[in-house]
């Protein structure tokens, strides 16, 4: 971009807030809701003036639910999605034999061993809702529809100076920003303005994709799946159930060609449906048929300064298996509790630098995943390692009659996991500066579950990430100074010669 958007009226006197969000999906919001939940400040705004209305992304892996189940949201996001068993029926149509087939998302089997809940089936539009409604109940944040960023300046300070118009009347205004994150989607501008690149194939195949409402339940009986793949030689495509009745969502993947592939008419996507529906006779109620393209591309780096990539805005993902949306909710998390840890002082900027250390590798995973043709066909011991992320075990606590699970122990700070004599641990949590630090000690067979022995310690993060173990005998006030310590202290002394230098970016219309 080689100029900025000339403001079309004088701008008002700049206004300041400590973390500006750009872009109100599922990324955006996460990472909103993650810092007003820790009491920080945070403004979103957003170039459209309403939340997407279309199905878009439909599965919730399992560490995406965790998340929700912490925030109390787990049941009003089930609410709005079909209850299902995660696996691919596979066949020549809905109504002909075929074969069920596991997917990389664990069975409700699977999902009762290893998480305190399991994936959902939900369409973006019933999610997005639901986050913005969450957000909006927290008094330190607010949410701008209908705005967008049209100039960046990286200021000496630190800071970076943004002007913001108003898509309607065309009003400017400008606004200093503490930290700037960017989650305005695959065609970012604020990505652009920062002159950072994607890598990687931005057309790898073409699809169209047709949401309609049929009664196909009442085909499919107890064969309640996650996805139907049809082997019709006329109709080849998948059906996925998009939220609760009959609404459903018919995609056919295409070779790339040079010109994109023509959007059907109704006629010719409801002759479609029937074929690979089996039912001749089916009359499906058209609302949409939309086309796009499957791109998997990896943004060269997450960070500019003071400004932060996350979501489609840092990595695009195909929907081979799911977990595109999944993953820009997980890296929005991440952002956001580290964010919100340094402008409370409880670690120094220096965490800051972990976001991408940490969560470019599953970005990354995630991204050539999805380019290969036959990465949605990896099973759920292959994925979920990249899914959990290596936080601790679930634990039911036994007194609690399968209500709490270890992960519901985790907090905003640092939570301490003790088994047996645990004075000694207790009384160094509270003399060793740093994070807020609470101290929960389990009975032997939890701790046994999450690797504790007797008299030993696990130290763990707000995403339940290992911060330290420790065997019997291990001296408490050490252990957990070390462990602290190896936070980046709130008054870490800066390199001076690594700080950035005031940048302007430059940014024009973008009417995407």
């Amino acid at each position: 971009m080689n100029s900025l958007t000339t403001p079309t009226v004088p701008p008002t006197p700049s206004a300041s807030t400590p973390v500006l969000v750009v872009g109100a999906g599922p990324a955006g919001l996460t990472t909103a809701i993650t810092l007003a939940r820790h009491g920080i400040e945070v403004l979103v705004v957003e170039r459209r003036p309403a939340l997407s209305g279309l199905p878009r992304a439909a599965s919730v892996s399992t560490r995406t639910m965790e998340l929700l189940r912490s925030w109390g949201l787990e049941q009003e996001i089930r609410a709005g999605g079909a209850e299902v068993e995660w696996k691919q029926w596979v066949g020549p149509t809905l109504a002909a034999a075929g074969d069920a087939h596991l997917t990389s998302f664990p069975t409700r089997e699977q999902s009762a061993v290893l998480s305190p809940t399991a994936p959902a089936s939900v369409p973006q539009d019933h999610l997005e809702p639901v986050l913005l409604e969450h957000l909006l109940g927290f008094d330190t944040a607010r949410v701008e529809m209908g705005t967008e960023v049209v100039g960046l300046d990286s200021r000496s300070d630190g800071t970076t100076l943004v002007t913001l118009r108003d898509v309607e009347t065309r009003g400017t205004r400008t606004l200093h920003a503490r930290y700037l994150v960017a989650a305005d989607g695959a065609r970012s501008t604020v990505r652009d303005a920062l002159g950072i690149g994607m890598r990687g194939p931005g057309r790898l195949s073409q699809a169209v994709g047709t949401e309609f409402r049929a009664p196909l339940w009442d085909l499919l009986g107890d064969r309640r799946y996650c996805i139907y793949a049809v082997t019709h030689p006329e109709a080849a495509g998948v059906f996925v159930p998009a939220g609760r009745g009959d609404r459903w969502v018919y995609g056919v993947e295409h070779e790339l060609v040079q010109e994109p592939a023509a959007s059907p008419t109704e006629e010719q996507s409801a002759r479609l449906i029937r074929l690979g529906s089996g039912l001749a006779d089916l009359e499906p109620r058209i609302e949409r048929i939309g086309t796009f393209t499957f791109a998997a591309q990896l943004a060269d780096r997450f960070r500019q300064d003071a400004a932060f990539l996350v979501g489609d805005a840092a990595h695009q993902i195909t929907p081979r298996g799911g977990t595109g949306m999944n993953t820009a909710i997980q890296s929005a998390y991440d952002l956001g509790w580290k964010l919100a840890w340094v402008l409370r002082g409880w670690a120094g900027p220096q965490l800051l630098d972990t976001y991408e250390t940490e969560r470019r590798p599953v970005a990354a995973h995630n991204v050539a995943r999805s380019a290969d043709p036959h990465g949605g066909a990896r099973l759920a011991s292959q994925e979920l390692p990249a899914d959990l992320g290596g936080r601790i075990a679930h634990v039911w606590l036994p007194s609690r009659a399968g209500a709490v699970s270890t992960l519901d122990l985790l907090g905003p700070g640092l939570t301490l996991f003790t088994c047996g004599p645990s004075a000694s641990w207790q009384r160094a949590a509270t003399s060793v500066p740093g994070p807020p630090l609470v101290v929960h000690d389990l009975d032997a067979i939890t701790a046994r579950g999450v690797g504790i022995s007797h008299g030993g310690a696990l130290l763990a993060r707000p995403d339940g990430a290992t911060a330290g173990w420790w065997p019997p005998g291990t001296d408490p006030v050490a252990a957990l100074r070390d462990a602290v310590q190896a936070v980046p202290p709130p008054s870490a002394t800066v390199d001076r010669r690594t700080e950035p230098r005031p940048t302007r970016y430059c940014m024009a219309d973008h009417q995407g």
